[in-house]
């Protein structure tokens, strides 16, 4: 019945002359200042303008293809991005190429909300109606919620226990985990499930380390009067580390890859508050391809085929 999966994610520039023209794929449609357009390229040309979620992502897209081979299921898996190449319209248009006709669509964002989820099935439909423009076609049924799923919990989990070991001994016991995820609109947040799902992954992975914890957001954007779930990280170590915090173990839960945004925010910024008021701080990987990540993938995909093992899915799903 299924003949392929498609990973849908967020992109990322591959060198410095890709980070304008992918910025200005994100910001399509919003009102930003120049002057905030260039804030946010310096942050890329730190990194020489290289986003490694491109790479991870193609490292999850392997791990998938292999595990369901191994599973006896050998379906190809494509990766299909909303800001950068691949594009998703290219990638539909190559999976019908290829043959394809219906996918299972995996989109890499566990907390749902509509920046974070609904927004990339409407980037999908819009690239299967440009696809029946020409004269093609592809259904894609996504699978379902994945936030609460025990491998994802357990890969977060053991980089966490990764991350405790690289702390001072003496502050290990006192240390608090600090989730991470990236702020939404307040309006956004209360339509959706978003704060919800992030905090019962918190809840989850904490319980398997056996530390306190917290939930905060990064990345904030958008008018400073406009209300964004809070609070910021760097406001939150300094405010936190004033009352008493001995040591903290930052973990950007609400994230996939390990991608500019985490690396700037987090390993730049964030690191740089902890260093100025002297708290000890380090910062566990996102899931990255972590086998028990990948597992997860795959066990997500089988179930959603198991599901429709007889009858073809509806070519219009609702979204989750």
């Amino acid at each position: 019945m299924f003949d392929a999966v498609l990973l849908v994610s967020f992109g990322g520039p591959q060198g410095p002359d890709d980070i304008r023209p992918f910025l200005a794929n994100v910001l399509r449609g919003r009102r930003v200042t120049p002057e905030r357009v260039e804030e946010v390229a310096h942050h890329y040309e730190l990194f020489d303008g290289v986003s490694p979620l491109t790479e991870l992502t193609e490292r999850q897209a392997h791990g998938l293809r292999e595990r369901l081979a191994a599973g006896g299921h050998p379906l190809p898996v494509y990766i299909g991005m909303r800001n950068w190449h691949p594009f998703l319209a290219d990638t539909l248009k190559r999976m019908h190429a290829d043959g394809v006709r219906h996918a299972i669509g995996f989109i890499a964002a566990a907390h749902h909300c509509y920046s974070s989820c609904q927004q990339y099935r409407e980037n999908v439909a819009s690239a299967q109606q440009a696809l029946r423009n020409d004269g093609g076609h592809v259904d894609i049924t996504f699978v379902d919620s994945w936030f609460d799923h025990p491998r994802f919990i357990a890969a977060n989990a053991a980089h966490i226990r990764e991350g405790l070991k690289r702390l001072p001994g003496n502050v290990r016991e006192d240390a608090r985990l600090v989730f991470t995820a990236h702020s939404i609109p307040k309006a956004m947040a209360d339509a959706s499930q978003y704060e919800h799902q992030l905090s019962a992954s918190c809840a989850a992975i904490a319980e398997q380390v056996g530390l306190p914890w917290a939930l905060v957001y990064q990345s904030r954007s958008g008018r400073p009067q406009d209300p964004w779930l809070e609070p910021d990280v760097c406001d939150y170590l300094r405010r936190e580390h004033a009352q008493g915090l001995a040591a903290a173990v930052i973990c950007p839960v609400g994230f996939v890859c390990d991608h500019i945004e985490v690396l700037y925010d987090l390993d730049r910024e964030a690191a740089d508050v902890c260093i100025s008021i002297g708290l000890p701080m380090v910062r566990a990987a996102a899931v990255n391809d972590h086998p028990l990540f990948l597992d997860m993938m795959a066990d997500v995909v089988l179930r959603t085929m198991r599901r429709f093992e007889t009858g073809r899915p509806l070519p219009i799903v609702s979204p989750a």
